[in-house]
């Protein structure tokens, strides 16, 4: 295909500016048969951006991957000419690296989910956007799930969120602004106004302190944000030690029953959040998080930014006109973000396909007791010249993100993997990939 596309790309290219049709890029042929199993043929129709000219642009390289919903099973495909699939229900997730005549290089993402596959040849247009170019940290891991004490009671306090500086500079990570989703990933609603193309529903903001150049992050370095930077191992043996965060988000509960933990950790600065006791991430992985740059004030911000919206609220008694609020995040604000979800109750990302087009899990359904001691990790793409990890980040948590991995945390402390309090033995650069001299 790489062959072909080099002299034909133009040309169709040119043909779909005018028509504003989508490139085909696979024949149609009839199923096929593969043993005792019948695949099926997509063709995929790519849709270029509209302010964008390929008339001179080449493919470089593809990367196409078709997840059964069902299943689970990944089928990847580093060509467009034969893909072919078994009929069922498919998340795809298409990168596409292309050159100009310059060799100046592109990179496109997109993205269609819950697509139904049958045994007749399917024809599918995917829309393809610029990935987000970033400078600055990205999330690296997230870890919401918790702990277990050895009675399997769930232990909450030692969630954590880690960020890396995947650059070749120092980054500064003052006024950087952590930030959770208001809407969830398996609970799918016409919200209206619809201001996803635009910005991020959100309904907790928390700010790292600092006048500028207070808080520098070296290349290769990690910047720990902790619910409670304490060592949690005094209430729970099964827990971490996390009293060496850079951070914490801390909260003035006015709930006296739920007070939250002010320790020796430095704290956010507390921009706004939905409750009256205290923030804790997501246990079941059904929110998205991100991290943003604000240039306004905190004040100015929450008197300009607040979203207002409306939707129906289905139950068994009827469907019900409902009204909320919550605040904006602007796209171009955001400088990283990760969808979280389960493998079977996934409905929707909840930001637009330029910040994230896929979703990252611990577990599989709702309630899931294995997800416990688990976290999302950033895939490890290679190494940089001095020798520090540079992480996948091609703003699909899908493909970027190495799911039910056992967290960083753990591994460093070779704390507990499970309720029993069986310690963890390895180290990794990602949960996966062990960790080597270099």
């Amino acid at each position: 295909m790489k062959s072909l596309s080099r002299t034909l790309l133009p040309l169709l290219a040119s043909i779909v500016a005018a028509l504003g049709m989508p490139v085909l890029l696979t024949s149609c042929e009839d199923s096929v048969e593969s043993g005792e199993l019948t695949l099926t043929p997509l063709t995929l129709g790519l849709v270029w951006p509209d302010d964008m000219d390929t008339a001179d642009s080449v493919i470089e390289s593809v990367e196409l991957t078709c997840r059964n919903i069902s299943s689970g099973e990944l089928s990847s495909f580093a060509t467009l000419d034969e893909v072919k699939v078994l009929p069922g229900l498919y998340d795809i997730d298409l990168s596409v690296t292309l050159s100009d005549a310059g060799g100046t290089e592109v990179k496109l993402s997109g993205a269609q989910r819950s697509v139904t596959v049958g045994r007749t040849p399917e024809a599918l247009s995917i829309p393809l956007f610029r990935a987000l170019l970033t400078d600055d940290l990205i999330i690296a891991e997230i870890f919401f799930t918790g702990t277990l004490h050895s009675s399997g009671n769930p232990y909450t306090g030692d969630d954590y969120i880690k960020l890396y500086n995947n650059t070749d500079h120092v980054v500064y990570a003052d006024g950087l602004t952590l930030f959770e989703t208001k809407f969830t990933t398996t609970e799918k609603r016409d919200y209206t106004p619809d201001i996803m193309a635009e910005a991020v529903t959100v309904q907790a903001l928390y700010t790292i302190p600092g006048s500028g150049k207070e808080h520098p992050v070296q290349p290769g370095e990690y910047l720990l944000l902790a619910d409670t930077g304490i060592d949690h191992r005094v209430s729970n043996p099964n827990s971490l030690n996390l009293s060496h965060a850079d951070f914490e988000w801390y909260d003035v509960s006015s709930t006296p029953s739920s007070l939250d933990i002010d320790s020796a950790v430095p704290n956010l600065d507390k921009w706004y959040c939905y409750t009256l006791s205290y923030w804790v991430l997501h246990n079941r992985g059904f929110k998205g998080y991100g991290i943003a740059r604000i240039p306004i004030g905190r004040e100015e911000y929450l008197a300009d930014y607040l979203y207002t919206y409306d939707y129906l609220m289905e139950t068994a008694a009827g469907t019900f006109p409902m009204s909320a609020s919550a605040y904006r995040m602007p796209n171009d604000w955001i400088v990283d973000m990760v969808n979280c979800s389960i493998e079977s109750g996934f409905a929707w990302t909840l930001c637009a396909p330029e910040l994230d087009s896929g979703w990252t899990h611990c577990g599989s359904i709702d309630h899931d007791k294995t997800r416990y001691f688990k976290s999302v990790r950033r895939k490890l793409s290679h190494f940089s010249a001095d020798g520090h990890p540079v992480f996948k980040d091609t703003n699909n948590s899908s493909a970027d993100f190495n799911a039910d991995a056992v967290p960083s945390e753990i591994e460093l402390q070779q704390s507990a993997i499970d309720r029993t309090g069986t310690p963890c033995h390895r180290k990794t650069y990602d949960g996966i990939i062990p960790v080597t001299e270099q």
